[in-house]
């Protein structure tokens, strides 16, 4: 498989997924400012779901660019790391209805965890394989790293929110987005500087 047919399928199943996640949203019993409040863990449940996923796409994006080569281990992580994110509108929803609850809020934990794990080894199959490339490889660690730093704060706020408070797992997600957007942006920046001339030909 060619990295451009994967990469077309992993934007569309994302697409899609995201499509799902604001249509499983909870319509208000009374159409009034208070009825739209009652919601607020849902409005935020699916706000936080949906930026994690853009972000992970964006970061997908702009790891793959400079990727020359793939492996049937490449398609299979990534086929997980989908996989994993399909149950977002699923867990979305049942967090939005038992915010409260460290079994809903644990449930949405795992998957979020078995996403960045999928990222972490889809990372390692694009080392791997490319291993000619020092540049793109060394760009690719970085990420990697990245990511580790990010499961590391996940599984805390998962053992947190299991245990002690619930809500702590999405708090940590805020952080980890936040975290890893703020850096990968960083990152970007460092690896491709942007001139007068670029901005010209955009």
């Amino acid at each position: 498989m060619s990295k451009e047919r994967l990469i077309a399928f992993y934007d569309a199943v994302l697409a899609i997924i995201m499509t799902i996640l604001v249509l499983e949203l909870e319509k208000p019993d009374e159409m009034s400012l208070r009825g739209f409040l009652e919601l607020k863990e849902s409005f935020f449940a699916y706000a936080l779901s949906f930026f994690w996923l853009g972000t992970m796409w964006v970061n997908h994006h702009n790891l793959w660019m400079e990727v020359e080569k793939i492996s049937v281990k490449t398609v299979w992580t990534t086929m997980f790391l989908l996989f994993m994110a399909s149950f977002f509108p699923y867990t979305t929803t049942i967090i939005s209805k038992n915010f409260y609850s460290a079994i809903a809020q644990s449930f949405y934990g795992l998957i979020i965890i078995g996403v960045t794990i999928a990222a972490i080894f889809s990372a390692d199959t694009l080392i791997k394989v490319n291993e000619d490339n020092k540049s793109l490889t060394e760009k690719i660690k970085k990420r990697e790293l990245l990511l580790k730093y990010d499961l590391v704060v996940k599984i805390v706020a998962f053992l947190i929110s299991a245990f002690f408070y619930p809500p702590a797992m999405m708090i940590g997600l805020v952080i980890t987005t936040l975290f890893v957007l703020f850096v990968s942006q960083k990152i970007i920046k460092a690896e491709v500087p942007y001139t007068g001339e670029d901005l010209k030909n955009g």
